[in-house]
């Protein structure tokens, strides 16, 4: 009798801005989450070949971000994003290929509707068992967190889409924050801020490009990174220019977003049972996430929330190996798998 689902199983990081394919032993592949289709609807290019077409499409081309805010936006671009990344990684898959176990990252707010778009994107894989795990405990299992004790920890993961501040306690979350003040918002504020002040237009892209290379959330470094030559097109006359920003202007362009971020951790202390808020006053703040990267960021929530930060040296990759290794041992785990 042909065998319907082979061994195969793994774990899937359906992130904002990327997407982490893995096994129980570590990523197998790591994407920018976009897909391109031609006007046919086929898909044209996913993943980084996608990324690096986007803003630069014509009219016979649509890229698609799947996802904002940390959940699908668009029901059929997800469900045809995964399966491309998928067979990228199974090759040699047929039609009666299947796995045996896949396990996907979901945030903590999300909507038991947002919840059903992903089961039903993961349907869609032909595989044998399905389930969630919510993204911060996965990202406290792969900071190395012992989550089963009863001893509170307060996590903050500073993704693409979304900010989610947890207290895991008993493999559980005891208060939470959820802001959707992330990567993305970032990338515009920083879009906006040419607009208003330069009356100079630039892609998504670029600004995601001045983030990470000068991003900062304070304007005192003790070791700046060298300015940046933004490439743009004047909003008036429509000509190419350049300007260059460093890393102080970027602090006050994100200035208000990351006051958000911080009076929604203090919300969560304040509504965080005493006994684990003494917890957290000896164990700290956990910070993980893309946005944890921001230059300055440590020292400027240890000087505002007054707690020690503990910051992730693989903020990228947290979720993804918290979500391996549920899947090596998913008996093990089975009480935090929806």
């Amino acid at each position: 009798m042909l065998k319907l689902f082979h061994n195969h199983s793994f774990a899937l990081d359906l992130g904002n801005n990327n997407t982490v394919i893995s096994d129980a032993w570590g990523p197998l592949l790591a994407q920018p989450s976009y897909i391109v289709f031609n006007a046919a609807r086929n898909v044209k290019a996913v993943g980084e070949h996608a990324y690096a077409m986007f803003e630069k499409t014509h009219d016979e081309l649509v890229p698609v971000k799947p996802l904002k805010g940390g959940v699908i936006a668009d029901y059929e671009s997800a469900t045809r994003m995964i399966q491309e990344m998928v067979n990228q990684v199974y090759r040699k898959r047929n039609f009666f290929s299947g796995f045996g176990h896949v396990i996907s990252g979901v945030p903590y707010s999300t909507t038991e509707v947002e919840r059903r778009a992903l089961r039903d994107a993961l349907e869609q894989i032909n595989s044998r068992k399905s389930h969630l795990i919510f993204e911060p405990l996965a990202a406290a299992l792969g900071m190395g967190l012992a989550i089963r004790e009863p001893q509170g920890k307060l996590v903050i993961d500073i993704g693409g889409g979304i900010t989610e501040i947890v207290v895991i306690s008993l493999s559980g979350i005891a208060a939470f924050q959820s802001i959707k003040v992330a990567g993305d918002t970032f990338d515009e504020s920083i879009q906006d801020h040419f607009r208003r002040a330069y009356n100079m237009a630039i892609g998504l892209r670029t600004a995601e490009q001045i983030k990470i290379q000068v991003g900062s959330v304070t304007e005192k470094l003790a070791a700046p990174p060298p300015q940046m030559t933004v490439k743009g097109k004047d909003m008036v006359s429509g000509i190419p220019v350049t300007r260059k920003i460093g890393h102080a202007e970027v602090a006050r362009i994100l200035e208000r977003s990351i006051m958000q971020i911080e009076t929604a951790i203090v919300q969560t202390l304040e509504t965080c049972p005493p006994e684990l808020a003494a917890d957290i006053s000896e164990t700290g703040i956990y910070l993980t996430g893309g946005g944890s990267m921001f230059r300055g960021i440590k020292e400027r929530f240890e000087r505002t929330i007054k707690l020690p930060v503990h910051l992730d040296p693989t903020p990228l990759k947290s979720v993804s190996q918290g979500i391996s290794q549920a899947l090596a041992a998913p008996k093990n785990f089975a009480g935090i798998l929806i």
